[in-house]
């Protein structure tokens, strides 16, 4: 084994730059002030941990894996940017660490690492490139220079061999231009925490982005809108509560970074599925300040929702990084330990790429395993979250090449007593070969199912042939997730996401409009599945409007009524619009923030009232949020069944009606046979319901079944109506016809038999 100083040695003894004159003339090592004595510290924790020792000695202990590194030299920074380079002598298990005494809170730091400069294997060290330490726990500074800034690329992005490029080191110091670490004081506990522990069968998740949610707020005081403190202020939680949702799903809160090509465009990253700090609350949602105070707002933000009930899940991004591929930025992982940390391929110069964006994290490493763990346990007992939505999970449950359900990332995580507790969702694909792995992810997983929104959107914009496939994602998906002891709750089902149109853009837009991306509106998906209800955009053709309005409460209704666990993404209950931009992911201005005003409209309104009334709906009746899949057998000497399907005839289907071409189906949900039982033993018992949506465009004569289903239906939600409140406690008797308007969903209680 190479011992430290033997690595040490060797750096010093090599001589600046990649050996290419051109290359060194790019620039040189500037000198540096003596190092602060560093006494030797510990390996663990990984980063870096203010603490004070026994003799009373207070400062911080900085730890680093770099398994292939020669040298690292920590580098403080002080209030005005100068930097002091402290060697890291000790190295244990590949980790170089050492203690500094006087170190508090509030510094700033990074790190430079040495060693070979040897792209063709893949070797990418650099010393001239400040680095941000991967468990750094607050960063202070923006990248939003990297793509003005060549000196933050290992290699020399303007040399003239653009084929080569990568391969010519940049010997430029990049420190001015790179954000920094900074030391945390991690002082703090939960006692006076209660987290909501919302049961998953109960669970609403609505899906939301910090800044977007709160930028246009007129209830949020100026100075907190965009911001973690915006979404903690009661103005905020007010609204969450009386829509009558269990959790937020925030969109990536780790620190990103912006991509060189949008910044060049005047544009910049909004969604933030570009990380660069697992361990940092992304410093611009900060309004407290970035010098650590963001990591004091974001808890402050936790303990808020959990006050109100409300449950925190966060969209992580452990797929890949905003380094990129061979070509990209140099800010940490790739100049830390580029083959340690990244998927490479044969030719180790080029990286395999899974995710689109260049780079997949290589986390059957052990000390990428160890990182993202490390990382998520964090946010859970730390910073005080309740779950994770996976972006791109597939990617990490690959094991050499291919997917697979025993890797080594699923596994750790079903061992893991902090994180199998949890709230664990993935989105179950990514674009390599075999990516695409709705229903398998293993039991303690729920997730993304698009098949749930593929069928929604046919059936309601009339592209279904026939319903069969609807069937299933109205009863919780048993054809994907009964196995294995999986429930209904595994299938997180939404109609939109923050990927593709919004729900009011998706009846008002049958062609994407994305010019504002200046991407000659190349990007974003060409399937929609929408349709714009016989306009393209805004009109003034109210018979339009109206039929729209009609079709978002359609669709809200029917994912509010299905079983498994319902997402709603912010601002479509208000009927929010990004004029046909199903790919805003670069739009930080009016085309994605909320537009609170919606709220003035009463057509909107009253939507607001609708999606509030059916969650209130929901949380009252279990039969609406099954913890068991359907058996569709009868239980009862009756013949009455838990789950039973009918056509406007009043019949149950047979086998033929599934396979027929359908644009009606009634749903009969039985509140006699739900399995399990209560808190104290007691059988679960409900009302029971019929459903009928119809996506017909004229009325439709439906028969209500009669006994032994019910001797009459009450009408509890009937969206052909605007306004709700004239539509319950309609009676009509079984075996009656009743009307069912154009494209309207009505949902009727069932008067026993």
């Amino acid at each position: 084994m190479t011992s430290a100083a033997e690595r040490r040695a060797r750096a010093e003894a090599r001589t600046a730059g990649s050996g290419h004159p051109a290359a060194a003339a790019h620039g040189a090592r500037r000198a540096v002030p003596p190092a602060p004595p560093v006494w030797p510290g510990a390996p663990t924790p990984l980063g870096a941990r203010f603490r004070v020792g026994p003799d009373g000695v207070a400062g911080t202990n900085f730890a680093l894996w770099a398994g292939g590194a020669e040298a690292v030299r920590l580098c403080l920074f002080d209030e005005r940017g100068r930097e002091t380079r402290v060697p890291l002598t000790e190295l244990t298990h590949e980790i170089w660490h050492g203690f500094v005494p006087g170190v508090r809170p509030g510094q700033r730091y990074g790190y430079r690492v040495d060693g070979r400069w040897d792209p063709w294997t893949g070797a990418r060290w650099n010393p001239a490139k400040l680095l941000l330490d991967p468990y750094a726990r607050a960063v202070d500074g923006d990248y939003a220079a990297f793509g003005l800034s060549p000196e933050l690329y290992g290699h020399v992005r303007d040399w003239p061999e653009q084929h080569v490029a990568d391969t010519v080191r940049d010997d430029r110091d990049s420190a001015p231009y790179v954000p920094k670490g900074v030391v945390v004081d991690d002082d703090d506990d939960w006692e006076d925490d209660r987290r909501p522990k919302t049961p998953w069968a109960d669970s609403v998740i609505y899906e939301l982005h910090v800044r977007g949610f709160t930028k246009l707020h007129p209830g949020i005081p100026e100075e907190l809108r965009g911001t973690y403190a915006g979404l903690a202020h009661p103005a905020a939680i007010e609204h969450l509560v009386k829509l009558g949702v269990t959790a937020v799903e925030l969109l990536p809160v780790h620190q990103f970074a912006h991509e060189d090509h949008l910044l060049r465009r005047g544009l910049r990253n909004y969604w933030g599925y570009n990380s660069i700090g697992y361990f940092a609350p992304h410093a611009a949602y900060a309004a407290s300040g970035t010098t650590g105070q963001q990591v004091g707002e974001f808890k402050r933000m936790v303990r808020a929702l959990h006050a109100a009930g409300i449950e925190v899940v966060l969209d992580v991004v452990y797929n890949h990084t905003a380094e990129a591929g061979e070509l990209g930025p140099t800010l940490s992982l790739k100049g830390v330990d580029n083959r340690g940390y990244y998927r490479l391929q044969h030719d180790a110069r080029r990286y395999a790429d899974y995710t689109g964006c260049g780079n997949t994290l290589h986390v059957v490493q052990p000390q990428v395993l160890r990182l993202i763990t490390d990382s998520l346990r964090y946010w859970v007992t730390e910073m005080g979250v309740d779950g994770f939505r996976f972006d791109l999970a597939a990617a990490l449950a690959r094991s050499m090449h291919d997917v697979d359900m025993l890797s080594p990332f699923l596994a750790v995580i079903a061992q893991d007593p902090v994180l199998r507790r949890v709230k664990l969702i993935a989105e179950p694909w990514d674009i390599g070969s075999g990516g695409y792995q709705v229903g398998a992810f293993p039991p303690l997983w729920t997730e993304w199912n698009d098949r749930y929104r593929g069928a929604v959107r046919d059936f309601w914009r009339g592209a279904l042939p026939d319903v069969r496939d609807l069937g299933y994602r109205l009863s919780g998906s048993s054809d994907l997730y009964a196995w294995g002891g999986r429930r209904p709750y595994a299938s997180v089902n939404f109609v939109t996401a923050h990927d593709g149109f919004t729900l009011r853009d998706l009846v008002s837009y049958e062609r994407k409009h994305n010019e504002a991306n200046g991407e000659d509106n190349r990007d974003g998906s060409d399937d929609n599945r929408s349709w714009n209800c016989g306009a393209e955009g805004e009109t003034d053709d109210e018979r339009v409007r109206a039929l729209r309005r009609r079709q978002l409460r359609n669709l809200l209704t029917t994912l509010l009524l299905s079983t498994g666990v319902p997402m709603l993404v912010a601002g479509d209950e208000l009927g929010r619009t990004q004029g046909g931009n199903n790919n805003a992911y670069c739009q930080d201005n009016e085309i994605s923030w909320l537009d609170w005003s919606l709220l003035e409209d009463p057509g909107w309104r009253a939507l607001f009232e609708l999606t509030s009334r059916l969650l209130v709906l929901r949380h009252r009746h279990p039969v609406l949020r099954r913890r068991a899949f359907f058996s569709g057998r009868a239980h009862s000497a009756d013949g009455l069944r838990d789950l039973a399907w009918f056509t406007p005839r009043g019949e149950e289907m047979t086998e033929a009606d599934w396979y027929a071409p359908a644009a009606t189906l009634g749903m009969y949900l039985s509140g006699r046979d739900i399995p399990g039982r209560d808190e104290r033993g007691a059988p679960v018992l409900d009302d029971s319901f019929l459903a009928v949506l119809h996506a017909g465009d004229r009325p439709v004569s439906f028969v209500l079944p009669g006994p032994p289903w019910a001797s009459a239906y009450e009408v509890v939600v009937d969206t052909s109506r605007e306004d709700q409140t004239a539509a319950p406690g309609t009676v009509r008797a079984a075996s009656a016809a009743v009307t069912v308007p154009a494209r309207a969903v009505l949902l009727l209680r069932a008067t026993p038999v």
